[in-house]
């Protein structure tokens, strides 16, 4: 545990305090109400990390990372499941960084109002991009108690227009209140590296909207000009009560609480069997099986075995790895996502030079990021497999090491269906209750008892989201 005793007992004692709003809970009388900037920064950049990992529990199956280990499992096959915990989990962060926005405007800050909008914004994505169109723009006004719902396009916009706001504050140096080093577990109070990751997350938005007429890959090399420069810029949250939530899953599965298995897809990419290129990466996500080989799980299959048990003759998320070991960092946002981001876009506006510089550059910092050995990174690289050349340089490159890139991270289910799941080998999971791939999961059961009148019907897990069309 890098951070204070203290910042701990904060983020247990403000964890749910937030604006009086239709989500909230009964008041609990042990919360302070008016809890201080410093505080709210603390709870919130916590927040921001977990939440990144509750969404990406779900995600995950859906671009398979994770298989379950027993057949049919719901979040596998697409089937209509109930996310209530995960909702709540994003308002209440959304409430108490609404809160933090407020004070900081009150005492002048615009250093905390910047950094709530970053998150705001964040959280409004992981909204919009799981769920579809939600409350947000009287959500946190105390009244209505059932608040209308944005569109898709509204919460797309009003995220895009919050990173804009943080950008214009975070650009400012004479702030009344500065952030505080020690209560910020993603920054560490470092005011410029919150302005790269605003431009960072704007590049991010910007590129997702691919599909759509309205893209401009020019905007999108703009923000990325001036976001990270290097892994030392990365997002990432790495302060917990107890351990990693990923950690924590490896360690039921060694419990037989089985849960965390890798699937086939991820494995078969890495291991050679897809591509005919072993990755060296591998080894940084997770531990062979007891045969020294790496197999992973078959989505809607289950355990190849049939066994209710783990003998670890397949591949799960590992506590050994630097993503998914007690104290690794959650990952929201990083350089090697960016070069990425950054190599798309010029590759779509033309400059095949910067695409493939950056496409080159995003595998070294991620390979750097997860300890791989030179030796090993260089090999990798050198492949023509990989070094395709310039003139050879294709949208599936980038999209297939970004895959890689992005894991465990909700971002790649935005990928897999920006490229229409385009992954080589990439099939339906076994016995899925969806003819075609999933591309958005259905409102939680809480909401619709809570609010139902102002949920939106939706017709299938199947129907694309606007910026999927």
């Amino acid at each position: 545990m890098k951070r204070t005793i203290l910042i701990l007992a904060l983020l247990t004692t403000f964890g749910m305090s937030g604006c009086k709003d239709y989500f909230d809970l009964n008041e609990n009388p042990n919360q302070i109400s008016n809890p201080p900037l410093q505080s709210l920064l603390a709870t919130t950049t916590q927040k921001t990390g977990l939440n990144s990992q509750r969404v990406a529990n779900t995600t995950s199956y859906f671009v398979q990372y994770l298989a379950n280990p027993g057949a049919g499992g719901s979040t596998d096959t697409y089937q209509e499941t109930d996310y209530s915990s995960t909702w709540d989990a994003l308002y209440y962060a959304m409430a108490d960084l609404t809160d933090m926005k407020r004070l900081a405007a009150e005492q002048s800050s615009s250093e905390y109002v910047g950094v709530a909008n970053v998150m705001l914004a964040y959280h409004l994505n992981l909204v919009s991009d799981t769920f579809g169109a939600g409350p947000f723009k009287e959500a946190f006004t105390g009244e209505p108690l059932t608040p209308k719902y944005d569109s898709e396009e509204e919460m797309y916009n009003s995220a895009l227009t919050l990173l804009n706001e943080a950008i214009t504050e975070l650009g400012k140096t004479d702030s009344k209140i500065k952030l505080s080093a020690g209560n910020d577990l993603i920054h560490g109070g470092k005011r410029e590296a919150w302005l790269k990751t605003a431009y960072a997350l704007k590049a991010r938005m910007l590129n997702k909207v691919s599909k759509k007429a309205s893209y401009d890959p020019a905007a999108v090399l703009e923000a990325v000009s001036k976001s990270y420069t290097s892994n030392a810029d990365d997002a990432q949250m790495s302060v917990y009560l107890l351990r990693n939530p990923w950690a924590q899953v490896a360690r039921n599965n060694a419990l037989l609480v089985l849960d965390g298995w890798l699937s086939a897809q991820l494995i078969n990419q890495l291991n050679g069997t897809t591509y005919g290129l072993f990755d060296p990466r591998i080894e940084k996500i997770t531990d062979k099986t007891v045969n020294g080989t790496y197999v992973g799980t078959v989505n809607g299959a289950g355990n190849p075995t049939g066994a209710p048990n783990t003998v670890k003759d397949e591949n799960y998320i590992s506590l050994n790895s630097p993503l998914t070991g007690d104290n690794s960092p959650l990952l929201i946002v990083t350089y090697a996502e960016v070069k990425m981001i950054e190599a798309e876009a010029a590759l779509r506006a033309g400059n095949r030079d910067r695409a493939y510089k950056a496409y080159l550059e995003g595998i070294k910092a991620n390979m750097d990021k997860l300890g791989v050995a030179p030796a090993a990174r260089d090999k990798y690289i050198a492949d023509p497999i990989v070094s395709v050349g310039m003139a050879n340089l294709a949208l599936a490159d980038i999209f297939k090491e970004k895959y890689v890139i992005t894991y465990l991270n909700p971002e790649a289910w935005n990928d897999a269906r920006r490229f229409d799941y385009k992954y080589k080998g990439f099939k339906l999971p076994v016995s899925a209750a969806l003819s075609t791939f999933i591309r958005r999961v259905a409102y939680p059961s809480n909401e619709i008892s809570e609010n139902g009148i102002n949920v939106p019907a939706i017709g299938s897990l199947a129907d694309p989201l606007f910026w999927d069309k």
